[in-house]
């Protein structure tokens, strides 16, 4: 469990019901991808479009692990980078250019996931990218955007070509860094990271067996990925709620401080 009080104070009292719900997911998605082994220290960040405030969004603080991160910890931030509300720490500066450049460019977006786990970098390292080896990886065949690798992502000039390479896609592969993930909501676009990851793991581990693949063929890659689109509510609309009842068996209430 967590040590790290909630800052600033009262943050409940200050925002709408509709903010408040959003900063309980995101808080909720980090502590999810904690249990999940899904992080890396306090470098990666997930955020999340402050709702009827579309120039401000919701970050992790820079500086917090992804367990002590609580509803009331997020920052606020607008797209020019300012914070705009009282806050402890301040935002990592990759990450607001990776996600402002999201937000500006996809107003259907609401949510956004950044991560870079072993298997996500191992596999963004790969030419190849993500290969159609089993059932998740087939949610993106052919429906998953790249990004080629410019170094640490300080420059904002990278954010047009960010927001390119990503056009309307779901999920994007960094290359040589690892994953990145958006959504309608924070339940959808944790969701999908989830599941990219998984992906991720299952081609890291099926590539090590160093034995010939069976792959399905085209057609039925095609149909598959339909399927999750046609057949299917989006991600999380299932799983979230399931997901939350487990965070609080397996960490408690922490991040709803």
């Amino acid at each position: 469990m967590s040590t790290v009080t909630a800052v600033p104070s009262k943050v409940r009292d200050r925002c709408s019901q509709a903010e408040w719900q959003t900063r309980l997911d995101l808080a909720a998605a980090h502590r999810l991808f904690h249990l999940w082994g899904m992080t890396d220290t306090i470098y990666t960040h997930l955020s999340a479009r402050v709702p009827g405030e579309s120039e401000h969004f919701l970050i992790n603080p820079y500086g917090l692990m992804f367990h002590e991160v609580s509803a009331s910890t997020l920052v606020k931030i607008d797209l020019d980078g300012n914070i705009v509300d009282e806050a402890d720490y301040g935002c990592n500066p990759a990450g607001y250019t990776i996600h402002s450049a999201i937000y500006s460019a996809r107003p259907d977006v609401s949510a956004a996931m950044h991560l870079h786990t072993t298997a996500s970098m191992a596999v963004s390292t790969q030419k190849d990218g993500l290969l159609p080896l089993n059932q998740h990886a087939l949610r993106w065949y052919n429906r998953i955007a790249y990004h080629d690798y410019e170094g640490i992502a300080l420059d904002l000039d990278e954010r047009i070509r960010l927001q390119n390479d990503l056009g309307s896609h779901n999920a994007m592969i960094l290359r040589n860094h690892g994953l990145l993930t958006v959504g309608i909501d924070v339940p959808e676009a944790a969701v999908l990271m989830y599941y990219l990851e998984q992906s991720c793991q299952t081609q890291v581990a099926t590539l090590a067996g160093n034995r010939e693949l069976h792959l399905p063929t085209p057609e039925v890659c095609e149909r598959t990925a339909r399927q999750y689109v046609e057949k299917y509510p989006a991600a999380g609309v299932l799983e979230w709620k399931a997901l939350v009842r487990w965070l609080e068996h397996e960490d408690g209430p922490g991040y709803a401080a």
